[in-house]
């Protein structure tokens, strides 16, 4: 195991910088998440309706109408950059944790994979490949899971004092 952790050995101010960026990331990260909640895709239907619309539904309350093939790859395409971005940066402070080594790897390389089956299940999902409704839940929660978890890890470990040298 190893157990490497750079992040509660650098100056005061370098971790209020640190720190002040992952909170100001996870605001950005949570709002984006408030947003999901508010288009109704916490659901497996509610996902498939987002994308697809609802137009045969006359009872719905909303109508909405199947997204373009220039919206759909202007949403991956987006959200897959945006998203590398905000997981590469991340990813970078968790190595900088004192954590085991396979934590790392999990906190660092799993994000990269849900990022890609959840849009790139979106897609498919656009493309009437409606089971992968299931992968974009499962996947976008991994995603969420792991940031939260990455997030939790730094904060902390940035609070933490370093040990007296002897």
């Amino acid at each position: 195991m190893h157990y490497n952790g750079l992040l509660f050995t650098l100056p005061k101010e370098l971790k209020l910088f640190i720190g002040v960026f992952v909170v100001v990331l996870s605001i950005g990260f949570y709002t984006g998440l408030l947003f999901v909640s508010q288009t109704s895709t916490t659901s497996p239907d509610g996902i498939v309706e987002n994308y697809n619309g609802n137009e045969a539904d006359e009872d719905a309350e909303v109508m909405k109408f199947k997204k373009s093939e220039r919206q759909m790859l202007t949403i991956v395409h987006t959200h897959i950059l945006s998203m590398s971005f905000i997981f590469f940066l991340l990813g970078i402070l968790v190595w900088l944790t004192k954590l085991p080594k396979n934590w790392k790897l999990f906190l660092t390389i799993e994000p990269f994979l849900s990022v890609v089956l959840t849009f790139g299940g979106i897609y498919f999902l656009w493309l009437d490949v409606l089971w992968m409704k299931y992968v974009v839940m499962l996947s976008g929660f991994l995603m969420t899971l792991t940031y939260t978890l990455s997030v939790v890890i730094v904060l902390y470990q940035l609070m933490v004092k370093p040990l007296p040298k002897h």
